[in-house]
């Protein structure tokens, strides 16, 4: 065998299939430390599909009120260990969940976490926008009337428990919060399915605060919207990181650049690479691999 073969050989085993070089991940390079409380824990989390693992023992702490970006290659485990968070993952047959997660101190996956509640407090936001097909002003109520906190119409009219005058209020504060007030507020009873593309994220991000969440989990939000519907949703995630705990799954890197207070990057087979200050991780991450997928190196 000649040497030129070997040295091939060699360095065809320094790489993944997916182009990444082999090297080996330091423990250190995600614990993250930070002022302030950990709103979300997550320790030794595995998940499976089946046979295939998608998650590997990912452990790491969300600082409360703050953006957290996640990003990485397709495939990596972003969205699977986002729908984690509030176990989303329990609506897919296959998925098998190992770990723990702790909101506030309590694990979510132990035997008594009422489902319903938690999805309340930990709300979702998906990558295609999916409003209601209702007026704005049902779409934004729909949730305070299934979780009964507010009853409107005849019934409770005659019981003196109508609430119409604080659903106004609720519809009006969450639009105002998902900036989108100003745009809609002479239209409340039209088909929400009416707006843009960029305007239905939007209300459904109001919808998600209408049941007054601790926490906001965001999967791709502005992948399918045009340049100035993304601003939008960008500068409303900043806004919304001064009350709740954001965390959001995006393919664009710049964007995690801009919205983010830390970013965590995970990479092929759903280990969790790199989490850090988001500064920290795109201008001097401590991993080869996180710093070649960040400057276009693959994925």
């Amino acid at each position: 065998m000649s040497s030129n073969t070997v040295d091939t050989d060699q360095m065809d085993s320094q790489l993944t299939t997916s182009g990444e070089t082999a090297e080996d991940i330091e423990d250190a390079w995600s614990d993250y430390q930070f002022q302030g409380e950990a709103k979300l824990s997550v320790e030794d989390l595995d998940v499976y599909y089946g046979d295939e693992q998608a998650i590997q023992s990912v452990s790491m702490n969300i600082p409360e009120e703050s953006v957290t970006a996640l990003i990485g290659p397709s495939g990596c485990g972003k969205s699977t260990f986002l729908r984690c968070l509030n176990r989303m993952n329990d609506r897919i047959s296959s998925a098998r969940v190992e770990g723990s997660v702790e909101f506030d101190g309590e694990n979510i996956y132990g035997g008594r976490t009422n489902l319903v509640e938690l999805r309340k407090r930990i709300g979702m936001v998906f990558q295609a926008p999916n409003p209601f097909p209702k007026s704005i002003k049902d779409n934004i109520s729909y949730g305070p009337r299934k979780h009964g906190d507010l009853e409107t119409g005849l019934l409770p009219s005659l019981l003196g428990r109508d609430d119409t005058a604080e659903e106004m209020d609720l519809v009006e504060r969450c639009l105002k919060q998902a900036a989108l007030w100003d745009e809609v507020n002479d239209r409340l009873d039209d088909n929400a399915l009416g707006l843009s593309g960029g305007q239905q994220q939007r209300l459904c991000i109001a919808r998600c605060l209408a049941v007054d969440p601790d926490v906001i989990l965001m999967d791709e939000p502005a992948s399918a919207l045009d340049p100035i519907a993304t601003a939008k949703i960008e500068d409303l995630i900043e806004q919304l990181a001064e009350e709740y705990t954001v965390v959001v799954v995006t393919h664009n890197m710049q964007q995690a650049a801009r919205i983010s207070d830390q970013t965590a990057v995970f990479l092929t087979g759903g280990e969790l690479v790199e989490y850090d200050d988001t500064e920290k991780i795109f201008e001097n991450p401590e991993s080869q691999r996180v710093d070649d997928y960040i400057t276009g190196k693959f994925g």
